[in-house]
């Protein structure tokens, strides 16, 4: 089908999916760390106090999403999705009213587990359930969303702060989802598919077979790709976290470096709808084991630049794997597991991914105070990127003889 003719005959629900991943932006790092500085500062925080907050919160998070994902089995994603939503907007009246230091890891929580959490994972599974021979191009269009709140959202904010107390700020962004819920509503009034229930059954896994959850973890394919599917979300996490320093370190004025973000969301879009076609086309089992290269590549030059050329160059190279990221992950468990019960399986790898968002900022700011600056966390990052893409490549090797034949 026409990419033009795809985008004409299921607009509503692509639409609807794109919602979903832009309104996750307020549980997303990249909006989140905006605020790092006047959160320190209200609550009387080092840079090691904050990350460890963060990490708890997200590990929380992360926790949670094993059960919680689960429900997009049972439930329309209208439903679950308006619920969301809903819980999201409440996370950030929480972030503007926090009274104390004390309750900001739930607060942490809250956002992660509403936004980078629950709001993807909706989208992510309805377009794996919705789609079958599209399926790439769906995700990586419903992926849109996140792309374009990273591009806007914290440079609009970042401007709103210089008239603006930060926490009215967060009384703004709870706005938002709710607005969004009447919009989903309507947009999924009718669902794609007359059985988008968890029992609808479109396409199969290994062995011509629907896996459940309990299933999957038996498998070593799940095992063997845990590094691979915690290493972008930890260290992409982390490099945002971490701009300040990373910049400082540099000796780089930050809005020079800001400055890249453009550069970067425009490559990983980009990418990110390569990708899509290129799995509907090839499937993931032949790109998974590849996609992560770049960024240890990236880690690699971005230790060594002395200049904002080197670092631009570095971020191209970090945004062609991220880009692939939002698009391959998504489709890899619905191709291997099958989608009856894709909502669970997924629930698993994004809680794994949730984790790592949590490890990354943990993990560096440690190091960091420690005395590792994160430009000399890079070379050990991108050699562990590169061991991950090799259990990967192993793993798919000795599983992708059990997929049925492509159409």
């Amino acid at each position: 089908m026409a990419l033009v003719d795809f985008l004409r005959q299921n607009a509503r629900w692509l639409a609807a999916g794109v919602l979903l991943t832009f309104c996750s932006s307020f549980g997303q790092t990249y909006f989140i760390s905006i605020f790092a500085g006047e959160i320190r500062a209200t609550f009387g925080l080092s840079h090691g106090q904050w990350g460890g907050i963060y990490t708890m919160g997200t590990m929380a998070s992360a926790a949670v999403m094993v059960f919680a994902g689960g429900l997009t089995d049972r439930f329309r994603a209208r439903s679950i999705g308006a619920l969301a939503l809903a819980f999201l907007a409440l996370a950030c009246l929480a972030m503007a009213t926090v009274p104390g230091v004390w309750l900001l890891p739930v607060v942490i929580f809250a956002l992660r587990f509403g936004g980078q959490g629950m709001s993807v994972h909706i989208a992510m599974v309805a377009m794996a359930r919705w789609y079958v021979a599209s399926r790439g191009k769906a995700i990586s269009i419903a992926a849109l969303g996140v792309a374009a709140g990273e591009a806007f959202l914290p440079m609009i904010f970042v401007a709103l702060m210089t008239i603006l107390h930060w926490q009215t700020l967060w009384v703004v962004a709870a706005c938002l989802p709710l607005l969004a819920i009447p919009v989903l509503a309507g947009l999924l009034r009718v669902e794609r598919t007359p059985r988008s229930m968890g029992t609808a059954s479109q396409s199969a896994g290994m062995g011509g077979r629907h896996w459940t959850r309990a299933e999957m973890l038996r498998h070593p394919l799940f095992w063997l790709s845990v590094p691979a599917l915690l290493s972008l979300p930890a260290f992409g996490t982390a490099l945002f976290f971490q701009q300040v320093h990373l910049a400082e370190t540099k000796g780089w004025a930050l809005v020079e470096f800001v400055a890249l973000f453009p550069i970067f969301t425009a490559i990983s879009v980009g990418t990110m709808v390569l990708a899509g076609w290129a799995l509907d086309r090839w499937g993931t089992a032949r790109l998974m084991p590849l996609y992560q290269l770049p960024f240890a590549a990236g880690m690699v030059v971005m230790s060594l630049a002395e200049s904002i050329a080197g670092a631009a160059l570095a971020m191209a190279l970090l945004a062609l794997s991220q880009g692939a990221n939002s698009a391959l992950p998504q489709a890899f468990w619905a191709e291997f597991y099958g989608t009856r019960h894709i909502g669970a399986i997924k629930a698993t790898a994004t809680a794994v991914m949730v984790l790592g968002t949590g490890l990354g900022p943990g993990l560096t700011g440690g190091l960091i105070d420690l005395g590792y600056s994160f430009p000399e966390q890079m070379f050990g990052i991108a050699a562990y990127i590169v061991l991950a893409a090799i259990l990967i490549a192993v793993a798919v090797r000795r599983s992708a003889p059990l997929l049925p034949a492509r159409a």
